[in-house]
């Protein structure tokens, strides 16, 4: 896949995507020299009030998803969306975040909006 979402806290292995931080704040005890970013992309995560409300819960994650994916198509996250969609097309990407439930992410959102376009676009 052009994009999958991964800890921001997990090893980078040597063969490494380009690493994009897709959450709003910065993680907790990464250092910025040390997290090796080519980006962060903050308007692309999902909005204070979405993230507190969802609060991780599992049960609230398919709202969530709803909620996030209906943010997206809206600027500046859609304008932000669209560049990191263009950068997916060029290469992999690592879509970083300091989530601990990667699966229940913004971050395994965006993965699979982002794929989903590229999908579209090759006609899969």
């Amino acid at each position: 896949m052009p994009a999958c979402a991964v800890r921001i806290y997990d090893d980078q292995g040597p063969g490494d995507a380009r690493r994009i931080l897709v959450d709003r704040l910065w993680p907790r005890g990464v250092k910025k020299e040390k997290a090796r970013l080519d980006e962060w992309m903050r308007e692309v995560a999902p909005s204070a009030e979405l993230r507190t409300w969802y609060g991780h819960d599992p049960s609230r994650f398919s709202e969530f998803s709803r909620r996030y994916r209906a943010e997206l198509r809206h600027p500046p996250a859609s304008e932000a969306l669209d560049r990191l969609v263009e950068m997916a097309r060029e290469g992999p990407v690592s879509l970083l975040t300091a989530t601990r439930d990667l699966e229940r992410s913004g971050a395994a959102v965006l993965a699979d909006v982002v794929n989903g376009r590229i999908r579209r676009r090759a006609g899969g």
